[in-house]
């Protein structure tokens, strides 16, 4: 037998980086879709008062910091804080508009500013505090 090729294998690193990118994207939807929840959410329930402070308004404003500053410090990139800011903000500005019958879901009184310019302004500060990851594509030089 010493014309016998052993066989392949095709378990190597193009399909550890495959699964790995597979994996890495399905988080980023994850993340996307989790910013929709949380516009939802957000626009039914901050209008909760208490003794005449939006504290609602307040926790979802905080709310909105924290889960798109953890998601990128997490996965280290400022495109998984982005996703779900994204997403928060599409359905916040969806739900500011009047619709059809005249109704608002975030009305244009205290609780509803401070959720959507408080929330606006914290998403972006979120997004802004995650460290770069290294150098920009702009600046890296293409050696092939």
């Amino acid at each position: 037998m010493m014309g016998a090729v052993a066989p392949e294998v095709t378990e190597g690193p193009e399909t550890v980086a495959g699964v790995e990118s597979a994996v890495t994207g399905a988080a980023y939807g994850t993340l996307a879709v989790l910013g929709v929840v949380l516009g939802v959410l957000g626009g039914f329930t901050h209008g909760w008062y208490a003794l005449g402070v939006p504290v609602a308004a307040i926790a979802w404003v905080v709310v909105m910091f924290a889960v798109p500053y953890g998601m990128g410090r997490l996965m280290g990139t400022r495109l998984a804080a982005l996703l779900p800011a994204m997403g928060w903000l599409v359905m916040s500005f969806v739900f500011a508009g009047e619709r059809p019958e005249g109704d608002l879901i975030i009305a244009g009184n205290t609780a509803g500013y401070v959720y959507l310019y408080g929330g606006s302004v914290v998403v972006l500060a979120a997004i802004l505090l995650i460290p770069s990851t290294g150098v920009s594509w702009l600046l890296r030089q293409n050696v092939r």
